[in-house]
Order: C-alpha cells, then structure tokens, then sequence
C-alpha cells in the first residue's frame, strides 16, 4: 500500500494541532511546548507555514518567517517521530523553498539533526550568530 502524504502551504493552522505534532517530534524538547501563548504567537506570527499530512492527520511543519525575496528563516522543521526518516523533512524543505525561490533558505539545526541538513544537499555555513538578551552585547 502506497503511503501519500499531501504538502501543503496553510495560512490558518490550529496552534493546538500544531503543538500536538510538535510534541510528537524530537524537536518538541527545544520548544516552549508549556507555554501555549508563546505556542500561539509562534503560530500566528509565521508568515510561511508548510504541512505535510496523512489522511488528514498533520505529520509534519516548516515554519518560516519571510520576505519572499531575499530570505526565507525556517525557524521549525519537524515530523511526528512514527513518520521521520521517510524524506518527509526533506520534502517539506523542498515546499518551502519553492514557495520563496527568489529568496535564501536558512536555518539554524537543532544539535540533534546537524548531520541531516549535509546530507540532503544543504550548505553548512559558518557565520550564524545568536543573541538571547540585549544585555549579553558589550
């Protein structure tokens, strides 16, 4: 039996839904899975989400904010732990580039997934720099 997992660009996902996949994920861990409102702003503030469902069922997010020109940030890429290693992820990469082609696709890997990304054709780039507070700037 063919498995045929519907991608899709969704512009009102359910935050709920959302989380519940989220858990589900090995990417759940890094999120603020207790914090529904911070669930629901991350939701509600992405200008890019891309879904990959089975009968119905959401397997799997690319969560992206965006300019669609220049650069597309994928701040979430994750799918339900019963589906991973299936190409799903990279398939759902592959939507949101192609949503966005004129613009740069970047992300920042979870340290579990760093060796995925070189895999699937992706190119490791050394200068990505994070700040959490402005207090850390000197």
């Amino acid at each position: 039996m063919e498995i045929f997992i519907e991608y899709a660009q969704e512009k009102n996902l359910d935050w709920k839904e959302f989380k519940a996949t989220l858990v589900s994920s090995s990417l759940g861990e890094r999120r603020p899975i207790d914090d529904d409102e911070r669930i629901k702003a991350m939701v509600a503030n992405a200008n890019l989400m891309i879904t990959a469902r089975l009968n119905g069922k959401l397997i799997g997010v690319a969560r992206s904010v965006t300019d669609g020109v220049f650069c597309t940030y994928l701040s979430d890429l994750f799918v339900d732990k019963t589906y991973q290693k299936q190409g799903i992820g990279k398939e759902l990469i592959r939507y949101t580039k192609n949503a966005t082609p004129q613009a740069k696709l970047i992300l920042l890997s979870a340290p579990k997934a760093v060796d995925y990304y070189p895999r699937i054709g992706m190119t490791h780039h050394a200068h990505a720099y994070t700040l959490d507070s402005p207090d850390d700037l000197v």
